[in-house]
C-alpha cells in the first residue's frame, strides 16, 4: 500500500491543477498558452503540476484589508459621537 502513495498523490495533483487549470481565465494564465500548461500536467504529472502551481496559475489579487481602530480615541465614529 505505501509504494503507491507516490502515485496516488501525484494523480491527485495533476488532476486538480489540471482542472484548475482549464477553469482559469485564458487573459490570466502566465508563461504559456493554457493548452500548454494542460499537455505538460499530463506528460509531466509531477512535475508539470508544481510547475503549474509556481509559474503558470494565475496571481490571486487580495481585497485590501480595513484597519481596525486600536482605541476609542482612534475611532472617527466614537470622537464624533463627543
Amino acid at each position: 500500500m505505501l509504494r503507491f502513495l507516490p502515485l496516488l498523490v501525484a494523480l491527485a495533483l495533476s488532476i486538480y491543477c489540471v482542472v484548475d487549470c482549464v477553469q482559469s481565465d485564458d487573459s490570466q494564465v502566465r508563461g504559456l498558452p493554457k493548452l500548454i500548461w494542460v499537455f505538460v500536467i499530463l506528460l509531466f504529472p509531477f512535475a508539470g503540476s508544481i510547475a503549474w502551481l509556481v509559474a503558470g496559475r494565475p496571481r490571486t489579487t487580495r481585497p485590501p484589508r480595513r484597519q481596525m481602530p486600536r482605541g476609542p480615541d482612534d475611532d472617527p465614529d466614537f470622537l464624533k459621537g463627543l
